[in-house]
């Protein structure tokens, strides 16, 4: 698996996460549960992850949503 997306905002990576089921592609949110250790406060970022081989189709659907990749 590839890193696609890394944010502290849980929005984007819900709309990021529906944009790629509608493109049929899988992808696994890593680090869901660190608010545990940071009290709730959201400031470790979350990762979205998606199989090597629909990483660049993956990044195509981010760019077409204007979803910034940039870490």
């Amino acid at each position: 698996m590839k890193e696609l997306l890394r944010s502290t905002d849980p929005t984007v990576m819900a709309f990021a996460s529906a944009l790629l089921e509608g493109e049929d592609i899988d992808c696994f949110e890593m680090d869901v549960n660190m608010s545990v250790l940071e009290g709730g406060i959201g400031i470790f970022p979350r990762r979205l992850m998606v199989r090597s081989e629909d990483l660049d189709r993956a990044q195509r659907v981010m760019r077409d949503n204007d979803i910034p990749l940039g870490r």
